[in-house]
């Protein structure tokens, strides 16, 4: 196995790494919806913060030399399912004719009160490695 760090991978001292590589697999962690520059939640709901969570998702996607065409899978958290027509115009507007496997997690509160956190598992083609 072999991890995959961003700039931004010690920013809140959680225990563990954006990304794990494993048999020509990515691993992503959840990626909330917080700029990861400022820490900060985007303002303007629940539509800016799909876009960060996803944002977030494709840093660690590029760290790796990875697009957002190589997803396999993601799995979206919302405290809400009230969002989801939202998150998912959102998510459909990003990926455009990629169309990756999905499941849709309704969850308890998130963290530090975001409304969006994204996981993904990525293929990695030969040409990444």
């Amino acid at each position: 196995m072999k991890p995959v760090h961003t700039k931004y991978s010690t920013r809140d001292g959680g225990h563990y790494v954006p990304a794990m590589e494993h048999n020509d697999v990515l691993y992503i962690s959840g990626q909330l919806s917080m700029n990861p520059e400022t820490g900060k939640i985007p303002a303007g709901g629940i539509k800016e913060e799909a876009k960060q969570a996803l944002a977030n998702m494709e840093l660690v996607l590029k760290e790796r030399g990875l697009a957002k065409e190589d997803v396999i899978l993601c799995r979206l958290y919302t405290p809400d399912v009230k969002y989801w027509p939202d998150i998912n115009e959102v998510y459909a507007h990003f990926f455009g004719n990629h169309k990756p496997a999905r499941v849709v997690v309704p969850s308890n509160h998130l963290y530090a009160g975001c409304l969006v956190e994204v996981e993904a598992i990525a293929a990695i083609k030969e040409e990444a490695q």
